[in-house]
């Protein structure tokens, strides 16, 4: 994941500033720094320690006014600006299918590997208004769930 951004990044002109955390004090830290910067954003990778710690991340990304986008609905339904990801649900969808052609007969090996095909965007203008951000109208047209 971390080399997408940075790819990315460096096709907009953007620096990228990695600040891999792992205690709650330098997640403290680090947003209280970024808060500081009117030009900064943090993308927030999905993995356990950012769930476990949701919570605190929310709450300091609106105090200190930095805007995030996350990879999982869950993050902007807590409170999180912005997502896209894989919809949680859809694997568990691809799941069943498997299920049915095992049970028909087909060995599992001879399956193919199936990646995720169906991904969300999902935009808090609640939180865009406590950052103090106006989302463009072209963005909130693309998005498959506003939450008021």
């Amino acid at each position: 994941m971390a080399h997408a951004i940075e790819h990315a990044a460096s096709q907009l002109a953007v620096e990228v500033i990695p600040g891999q955390v792992e205690e709650r004090s330098a997640i403290e830290l680090l947003l209280t720094k970024l808060g500081g910067d009117p030009g900064a954003g943090v993308v927030v990778p999905p993995d356990n320690y950012t769930t476990v710690h949701r919570k605190l991340i929310l709450d300091l990304m609106v105090r200190h006014r930095v805007p995030a986008i996350y990879a999982y609905r869950y993050f902007v339904a807590d409170g999180g600006l912005i997502c896209y990801g894989v919809d949680a649900i859809d694997p568990f969808r691809q799941a069943a299918g498997y299920v049915d052609r095992i049970l028909k007969g087909e060995k599992p090996a001879d399956l193919p590997v199936q990646a995720p095909t169906k991904y969300e965007l999902v935009i808090n203008l609640k939180t865009a208004r406590a950052l103090g951000l106006d989302v463009p109208p072209a963005l909130l047209a693309l998005a498959d769930e506003v939450i008021e």
